[in-house]
């Protein structure tokens, strides 16, 4: 299953490199894309949306939800 999230905070190569590695640090196994335009991060493999919210705060963004 896919889910489409918005992250707020990103604005460069290292902030999308940050929460790509904190989701998958968090949920091993997932597959993670950041679009830093409009700030979405498409996660397959992932179940929990609260593994995900957790994951991009303790990168040191804000979680917006699901898109």
């Amino acid at each position: 299953m896919q889910k489409v999230y918005k992250v707020e905070g990103m604005s460069c190569g290292g902030c999308s490199s940050s929460v790509e590695q904190a989701i998958k640090a968090a949920a091993p196994g997932a597959l993670v894309e950041v679009t830093l335009e409009g700030g979405l991060v498409t996660v397959s493999g992932v179940d929990n949306d609260s593994v995900i919210q957790q994951a991009v705060e303790d990168a040191g963004f804000t979680y917006a939800g699901l898109v």
